[in-house]
């Protein structure tokens, strides 16, 4: 327990589907040791983006902060150590421990800027098209 928050152990001796893109949060996940997969499926189902994280990896903080549906589907790989946050604790901890709001500000920030290199890479591709995408602009 840190502060008020409590950190469960979750088993992923076989690997384990943390969450899927859509469902509602109900926490976030800290990746101790091993390998993640972050997926990102299209509306057409198809797979947009698939990442591999490592190792000190915080999993579904925007959907948490914003309680919002996780915008894309999470999986531990095979021995993986996960600890798992309950969203209650998430905002009981934070309420309490003004000063982590750094921190998380910190991995949004890491998150939009991550997006924005791979959206100017997905731009470069399709020949510097203008930058609006389904009414919103963004800036480089």
């Amino acid at each position: 327990m840190i502060g008020r928050m409590t950190m469960l152990w979750v088993p992923c001796l076989k690997g384990r589907t943390l969450f899927k893109q859509g469902e509602a949060p109900i926490g976030l996940y800290i990746l101790k040791s091993g390998k993640a997969s972050l997926v990102m499926k299209g509306e057409n189902g198809v797979e947009v983006m698939h990442l591999t994280i490592g190792p000190g990896s915080l999993l579904g903080v925007p959907a948490v902060v914003t309680k919002e549906p996780y915008t894309l589907s999470a999986r531990a790989c095979v021995g993986s150590e996960v600890d798992f946050v309950e969203l209650s604790d998430f905002e009981e901890m934070m309420q309490a421990q003004p000063s982590l709001f750094p921190l998380v500000l910190a991995v949004l920030a890491a998150e939009v800027r991550a997006a924005r290199i791979a959206l100017t890479g997905i731009m470069t591709k399709l020949g510097n098209r203008p930058s609006r995408v389904s009414g919103h602009s963004f800036s480089r």
